[in-house]
């Protein structure tokens, strides 16, 4: 099975992106780990399908499949890949779209500098939505925040939770560069706490306008940037009353930047997307 395809990448967040307007998509969770694979295939943290909208009022569909071959609700760095896909693509001739993903609906638009700012929609902040199960914790407030003890390694880790559409675990660090993302990242992924499984992200502050930040993603492990991670970091350290809107997120593939008015205001996200090279797989139909 020959599949067109694009690599693309958001502040070295990495992702094969496939459009599914023009030809058939039906993989199998094997294929999409084979596509993702960085020695056997074309190598990606994710790869991003672009369909057809299926409801009214809405440009695109947008679904992402993360390197374990898992489908997942959403991704922040890929959205902002997605608007510059189509428009390279010419799929559409507007500068902002709405695109439907499995959370709900996104509003990405490319900026005159060429940067794109996404609206994520608004955080979702109640643990049982994350989802995260906090029965019998007892949390500790900070500010507008709560947070929750969560057992890692035989330690007590205390995190805010946070859905950006996808559930984030976010802890305060003193030096992102030391801490043990590469160790607790997997522990927390796969807490029994989170039903779906968690992005944990590893937050140091800066200054009130400035974080760095690293995040062991679900399905991926750790990535160069991540969009809903970043999000999630922010919004915590305002609740915290550790930050202050906007605020340039720091990662080891670039700076994002993240405003965020407030609870029930949209998050919005302004960073890269850039085309790397174009090309053609040959996909083994059975793996």
């Amino acid at each position: 099975m020959k599949i067109k395809f694009t690599k693309m990448h958001g502040a070295g967040n990495d992702f094969v992106v496939l459009d599914a307007v023009n030809q058939a998509i039906s993989l199998t969770p094997a294929q999409w780990q084979f596509i993702a694979d960085r020695r056997f295939g074309i190598g990606a943290d994710q790869m991003l399908v672009v369909e057809k909208a299926q409801g009214a009022g809405i440009d695109f569909r947008y679904r992402i499949y993360n390197a374990d071959g898992g489908e997942v609700e959403q991704c922040g760095n890929g959205a902002r890949a997605f608007v510059r896909f189509v428009t390279e693509k010419g799929l559409t001739d507007k500068r902002a779209i709405r695109v439907e993903t499995m959370s709900g609906v996104i509003e990405p638009r490319l900026e005159d500098d060429g940067q794109i700012t996404v609206d994520m929609g608004a955080p979702i902040l109640t643990p049982a939505d994350v989802p995260f199960d906090s029965h019998g914790l007892q949390h500790r407030s900070e500010a507008e925040d709560n947070l929750w003890p969560l057992d890692v390694a035989g330690k007590t880790t205390w995190i805010s939770v946070v859905s950006m559409g996808n559930p984030h675990a976010v802890q305060l660090v003193d030096d992102s560069e030391a801490a043990p993302v590469l160790t607790d990242g997997p522990l927390i992924e796969h807490h029994p706490r989170f039903p779906k499984r968690v992005n944990a992200g590893f937050m140091q502050v800066v200054d009130r306008h400035h974080i760095n930040l690293r995040v062991y993603e679900r399905g991926a492990g750790e990535t160069l940037a991540c969009g809903t991670g970043a999000c999630a970091a922010v919004v915590a350290g305002i609740r915290r009353g550790l930050l202050d809107s906007p605020v340039a997120v720091q990662t080891h593939g670039g700076v994002l930047n993240i405003a965020w008015a407030g609870p029930g205001e949209p998050v919005m996200m302004t960073g890269p997307a850039v085309t790397v090279f174009e090309g053609e797989i040959d996909l083994p139909d059975q793996l």
